[in-house]
């Protein structure tokens, strides 16, 4: 019996290169976005109060998803914290280290900070302040970053009235450090009370007296 010759395969299968196959579903969220949503949870309910559940509609990422990206919820509150830490960071240091006078620098900082802390339709204030410090009770982790980020603001605040004396700003008899707790708690004072949706018109009045108090000092 002849058999019968059987047909080369067409050129375009033998040249056409394997497709590989996707395994599982492709990523629907963008993990920058997604830290953003968590972070405006965690900032505005506290870490106790805040659910996976919560967290899960806010990102739109089901629990699976929420740890392969950020791990538990703790490591994801953390990570939202210093995402917070870094914004709040970046919106502030130029004017630190601006060449500014003393009362004009002072000013354009807190504008700034009442801006982070009054922003939205619910005001939430300051995340160090009103969530970390509560949080930092227990867990050493982030009282180790509350602590890091006080020191930074009292050491960036101390600068600023260093030069003011260098420059005759101030006179050399000023406690530049005790003006740096000052205006540090100047800042924790707004933030708590803009929490408390205490107008932006009142806070602004709470700010000029500690700017005249603090460029007042001896």
């Amino acid at each position: 019996m002849v058999q019968k010759n059987r047909k080369p395969p067409s050129a375009a299968k033998i040249d056409a290169p394997a497709v590989p196959k996707r395994r599982g579903r492709p990523r629907a969220y963008v993990p920058d976005v997604a830290l953003g949503k968590a972070l405006d949870l965690f900032r505005r309910d506290g870490f106790a109060a805040t659910s996976l559940d919560d967290l899960s509609a806010a990102t739109g990422m089901n629990r699976p998803s929420l740890y392969g990206a950020f791990g538990d919820k703790r490591a994801l509150y953390i990570k939202s914290y210093q995402r917070y830490r870094d914004e709040a960071r970046a919106a502030m240091v130029d004017i630190f280290r601006a060449e500014a006078p003393l009362r004009e620098r002072l000013a354009r900082i807190y504008a700034i900070a009442l801006d982070i802390y009054t922003e939205g339709d619910s005001p939430r204030g300051c995340f160090t302040v009103m969530t970390g410090a509560s949080e930092a009770v227990a867990d050493p982790d982030i009282r180790a970053m509350v602590l890091e980020g006080l020191t930074e603001l009292d050491k960036a605040f101390s600068i600023c009235f260093r030069l003011a004396k260098e420059r005759g700003e101030l006179p050399e008899t000023a406690d530049e450090a005790a003006l740096a707790h000052l205006a540090s708690a100047t800042i924790h004072t707004i933030a708590i009370r803009a929490r408390a949706r205490v107008p932006r018109q009142e806070l602004e009045a709470i700010v000029n007296g500690a700017i005249d108090v603090m460029c007042a000092a001896k």
